[in-house]
């Protein structure tokens, strides 16, 4: 009998597939996302995030399989939601300084924008 060997993480995601994969869930949001009676079936939606795979596996520093993916883009959502409420209500400590690099300008409150 051989020996099982302790299971490995996955890689993290690399810069690439995040990009990959934020284009490629934007582009389909509506399919995946809509909700009321012209929303899409699971089957379809089931397509649309093997696609969304396809797309993402070619720069993926190991193979990716759909909860991979749909765990990522929940993860980035809660990110960007916490740093949005950080930045605009003030809640929880205070944003570091860099932060305001990683948000466009518009998306910055008043109080954070960069002199002019």
């Amino acid at each position: 009998m051989a020996e099982d060997s302790p299971k490995r993480r996955k890689a993290n995601f690399n810069e690439a597939e995040t990009e990959v994969l934020i284009e490629q869930v934007l582009k389909h949001e509506q399919l995946l996302f809509a909700a009321g009676p012209g929303r899409a079936s699971a089957g379809q939606k089931r397509k649309v995030w093997e696609l969304i795979r396809h797309k993402v596996n070619p720069v993926a520093a190991c193979p990716r399989d759909v909860e991979d993916l749909k765990k990522r883009w929940r993860d980035l959502k809660r990110r960007d939601r916490s740093k949005l409420c950080r930045l605009s209500q003030g809640c929880g400590p205070p944003a570091p300084p860099a932060l305001g690099l990683l948000l466009a300008p518009e998306e910055l409150p008043p109080s954070a924008a960069p002199p002019a």
